[in-house]
């Protein structure tokens, strides 16, 4: 594998993979902060700038992190984790 082609595969693990990550957080960190009785407008504001803290350290983690595939997996399953129970404790 060339190395141009290493470097684009992690970018764009980064890119996509700390998106999704980050996007599962918002779901379920809006869904537990209304749980706990925290006005909407401030779980709002807490989850965005915990959302992007996350996905500043997940795009960093991209390139620190020795296996592209484990990397993936776990952000992946992880997002959908979130996904998931975000939808379940709406419901």
């Amino acid at each position: 594998m060339t190395p141009r082609l290493s470097i684009l595969e992690r970018v764009v693990a980064a890119i996509v993979g700390g998106y999704a990550f980050g996007w599962g957080l918002i779901g379920l960190a809006l869904v537990c902060l209304g749980a706990f009785g925290m006005p909407f407008d401030e779980a709002e504001h807490l989850r965005n700038i915990l959302a992007v803290l996350l996905y500043l350290a997940t795009f960093l983690w991209a390139f620190a992190a020795r296996s592209l595939v484990r990397l993936s997996a776990v952000r992946l399953d992880g997002a959908a984790l979130m996904a998931g129970l975000a939808s379940l404790l709406q419901a």
